[in-house]
């Protein structure tokens, strides 16, 4: 079973566990579908052993059949998602993991939770190693998202200890591919979708903040590695690689072909200055690292957004209407 199935993240999982011979149960509220969602659980509806269950996880899981593995991703993972649905981000993380969990236990299931690097917050402590406990404001403007994956994963957790639960807790870096939503607001979506019409990509603050990014392969094949083993975690998936969040726009723009000038925007409220992982953990216990470039998972990305009709423009295509448009435009959001 794979919470948040139909989610960017959700949707390759499921199409590497029907790959891999595995029947799936997706299960999903669409709370933050476009037409992409849909559009994707059709295209893996096809495939045999693919089933979906429409539900909202934080009020119950009605699935029945028998299960050996549970993905628990549900979250709004977007900044525009989870800044306009907090409750329900907080419900999800909450209510909805102890559903999972709940769920795992009593089928005797392997439970890995989908965590986040924003667990660390602002991290003082540099690369970011599992054993460091994060600098995160409880109460800013993003908590929503931080506290419902730290509540998360202490639910996780106790039912690891306390009811003998199989347990396991991935935290995902930044995690970029086909499949995204186009203006979900995050950065590889947004910097993509402007470059390709021609418009200035945008870049918030002075573009000198630091991310480490992870194709989404990678970070699916990640998970299930974890999922077949026995490391409880947390256990870190991301890139090693650390550029500057302008380093990647200057990349977007070079993989699009194009000529789009960066601008710069109002900074993001309580956005970290640095991001990397420390992936030691998951190199020994799982024999895992990034396979895909970060070049190489660019040049994908855009081929795939290239390739679609329905991607909004970033912009009219007179110069002056693109200007105002950085002026009136949400900047990328840059995290996770």
């Amino acid at each position: 079973m794979i919470t948040g199935g139909a989610g960017f993240l959700g949707r390759h999982l499921c199409a590497r566990m029907l790959g891999a011979g595995v029947e799936v149960v997706c299960v999903d509220d669409l709370s933050t579908a476009d037409d992409a969602q849909p559009r994707g659980l059709r295209e893996l509806a096809g495939r045999p052993g693919f089933h979906v269950v429409e539900a909202d996880v934080s009020r119950g899981i009605p699935v029945g059949v028998d299960i050996d593995a549970v993905f628990h991703l549900a979250s709004p993972a977007s900044p525009a998602d989870y800044t306009a649905m907090p409750l329900h981000t907080l419900r999800t993380g909450s209510a909805g993991t102890e559903h999972a969990l709940e769920l795992a236990a009593a089928r005797g299931a392997r439970f890995v939770l989908a965590s986040t690097s924003e667990v660390y917050g602002d991290p003082l402590q540099h690369p970011q190693p599992e054993s460091y406990r994060g600098n995160v404001d409880p109460t800013g403007p993003r908590s929503m998202y931080d506290e419902a994956k730290r509540y998360a994963e202490a639910l996780t957790v106790a039912y690891r200890r306390g009811h003998g639960v199989p347990t396991a807790i991935a935290r995902i870096f930044n995690t970029y591919g086909p499949g995204m939503r186009a203006g979900d607001g995050r950065m590889i979506p947004t910097f993509v979708r402007q470059a390709l019409h021609g418009a200035p990509v945008t870049v918030a603050g002075d573009g000198m903040q630091t991310r480490s990014l992870c194709y989404v392969d990678d970070t699916v094949r990640g998970l299930d590695l974890l999922a077949r083993s026995d490391v409880a975690g947390p256990v870190n998936i991301g890139g090693p690689e650390e550029l500057t969040v302008r380093a990647v726009a200057e990349r977007v723009v070079a993989a699009t072909g194009g000529r789009s000038a960066i601008h710069t925007v109002g900074a993001s409220p309580d956005d970290p200055r640095r991001r990397r992982p420390e992936i030691t953990l998951a190199r020994s216990a799982l024999g895992w690292s990034p396979e895909v470039s970060l070049d190489e998972g660019i040049e994908r990305t855009v081929r795939w957004f290239a390739g679609r009709t329905d991607v909004p423009a970033a912009a009219a295509s007179n110069p002056d209407s693109r200007q105002r448009a950085v002026e009136t435009d949400i900047p990328a959001e840059v995290e996770r």
